[in-house]
């Protein structure tokens, strides 16, 4: 168990440092409906994440089951594969990255989340969350390498919950700290809001080259 822990770990960390669900949840607490928006789109990204993994926990079940010196092609195919459209996707990000003083571009969806309820925020976090490309692909790979394993239903979920924890942490610490001492975040939350607008591009395209890089490893050494 410990092992699949440790092989998922950089992947929920490739979810949890995505920028646009970070922007998105520091918008909706600027917002004038703050708390129930926020809360909305917390609970609706920590579920969109366990069911885009737990999904496809279930469908890695096809895996024919091997001992743990077994080569396993079908993993490992499915691996190289998800590997090369990350790679795919950081090349995409880096082209897209803004040149000197150019402004980011940003999804024109946000303009409109000051008017947003809790159920349209909590829609949003379940699609970014388990519908948005690059965090369905590390989804992808969480729930081919927890399904795959050698592991009790039991187990399985306990990994699921660990990498739900990690992936969602970075959208439920300024939500719970907003909702904990509101006044003393709004400062903050604007500063990280502005150097993540800025960074976005940049940080997905490294975050993304070297999930794709540790994903081609992983790949290699199924076979």
């Amino acid at each position: 168990m410990l092992a699949v822990i440790g092989s998922i770990l950089p992947l929920a960390l490739g979810i949890a440092i995505s920028p646009i669900p970070i922007i998105a949840a520091i918008l909706m607490l600027l917002s004038p409906k703050a708390r129930k928006t926020s809360v909305g789109f917390l609970v609706g990204w920590l579920l969109g994440i366990i069911v885009a993994v737990s999904v496809f926990t279930l469908l890695s079940s096809v895996i024919p089951e091997s001992n743990a010196d077994a080569s396993q092609p079908i993993k490992g195919t499915i691996q190289l594969i998800l590997a090369v459209l990350l790679l795919l996707l950081a090349v995409k990000q880096w082209r897209s990255r803004p040149h000197g003083d150019e402004e980011p571009a940003l999804p024109k969806w946000m303009q409109a989340i000051d008017s947003m309820t809790a159920g349209k925020g909590f829609g949003l976090g379940f699609l970014l969350a388990a519908v948005n490309p690059k965090n369905l692909l590390m989804g992808i790979a969480a729930g081919v390498s927890i399904g795959a394993a050698s592991l009790s239903v039991g187990e399985k979920i306990g990994v699921i919950l660990i990498f739900t924890v990690l992936a969602g942490c970075t959208v439920a610490v300024p939500v719970i700290a907003y909702l904990i001492a509101a006044d003393k975040m709004a400062s903050p939350l604007e500063k990280l809001r502005t150097w993540l607008v800025h960074n976005n591009a940049t940080v997905m395209s490294v975050l993304l080259l070297v999930i794709g890089v540790v994903m081609i490893g992983k790949g290699f050494d199924s076979f």
